[in-house]
């Protein structure tokens, strides 16, 4: 089944509630703070989070520097400079290490995240972006180049490169079962990787959408989101079968898509300027709730549950200078 939901109103609205108990009520972001990110210029990609020490790692790919920022300070405390356009980030707790992916040489930096002191580098040859880790398994996975999955052992050693189509952007990896799900944009294609053997299990279309960039995962419900920026809509998956089960109009350029477990929303930013948010009624239904002004060319973000906070990532862009958005998510 395929749903559409209206309210596709004006993408620079602060507010667009689409008759919810939000329309007579709180929105569901609050913007509780913005911290400044002192003397970063052009894009920041992707974030990482650091629960122990309430630290956030950003990638300030246009500044070839990873911000690290003490939230309940409310400033950077350290910067992590002569990187090569990083682009992901991971925070791995056990080791306390920050795995940082490079787009510009291809290389993976490990750095120590309690003195910064570089470990190991990893070169993968060509454009290493999203970091995704493995907790239970202890592998952190990289996707890179023209087409590479490549999995590592805590340590840095690489256990296995798994080979696709075309370059990989966002990915998911099952917490109760073995399957990987990769995004790939250049072809319009999602793969399922088996990670049991490192395989290409199966490849799903994304409808009749392209670009398909950001993606989130509810296990629980076994459906998989994806937002795709041509045309911008949210697409929902079956995660067993690769059946389009709903679509919904998205904000454009998104590079973040979350799905909060406890409010069973979903929250999603874009370049265009505003962060969507959609309620799930059940595990086929959903509607957009509410549409929140951001700011153009903030398309990257992240969602930390134990915090009950949304970062957004603001680019440096004329007036605007570089900074980390604090988005408090309301019951």
């Amino acid at each position: 089944m395929t749903q559409t939901t209206g309210c596709v109103s004006g993408i620079f609205l602060s507010l667009v509630l689409c008759g919810c108990a939000h329309a007579q009520g709180q929105p569901p972001l609050r913007l509780e703070k913005t911290i400044a990110l002192p003397g970063v210029k052009g894009r920041v990609d992707h974030l990482a989070f650091d629960p122990e020490h309430r630290r956030l790692f950003a990638a300030a790919l246009g500044n070839n520097t990873v911000e690290v920022i003490d939230i309940k300070g409310g400033k950077v405390v350290h910067t992590i400079s002569g990187l090569a356009e990083p682009q992901g980030v991971v925070y791995e707790p056990e080791k306390k290490r920050l795995w940082v992916a490079n787009g510009a040489d291809g290389i993976v930096r490990i750095f120590d995240a309690r003195t910064f002191r570089l470990v190991r580098s990893i070169d993968l040859g060509d454009d290493a972006d999203n970091v995704r880790m493995d907790a239970a398994a202890h592998r952190i996975y990289v996707g890179y180049g023209s087409g590479g999955l490549a999995a590592f052992d805590d340590e840095g050693n690489m256990v296995a490169d798994i080979k696709l189509d075309v370059h990989p952007e966002s990915f998911q990896l099952e917490k109760n079962g073995s399957r990987i799900f990769v995004n790939l944009p250049g072809s319009k294609r999602i793969a399922v990787i088996d990670r049991t053997n490192s395989s290409v299990a199966a490849v799903w279309q994304t409808d009749d959408a392209a670009s398909n960039f950001p993606m989130a995962l509810d296990e629980t419900d076994g459906r998989l989101f994806i937002v795709c920026r041509r045309p911008a809509v949210l697409l929902v998956l079956d995660s067993e079968s690769g059946a389009v089960v709903a679509k919904l109009p998205a904000v454009g350029d998104s590079d973040d898509v979350f799905y909060d477990r406890k409010r069973r929303r979903i929250y999603a930013s874009g370049g265009e300027g505003a962060i969507f948010v959609y309620q799930q009624q059940d595990s086929d239904h959903y509607s957009k709730i509410a549409q929140i002004e951001s700011v153009a060319g903030a398309r990257t973000s992240i969602f930390v549950p134990e915090l009950d906070r949304l970062f957004l990532a603001v680019r440096h862009q004329g007036e605007n200078a570089a900074a980390i958005r604090v988005y408090e998510v309301m019951k």
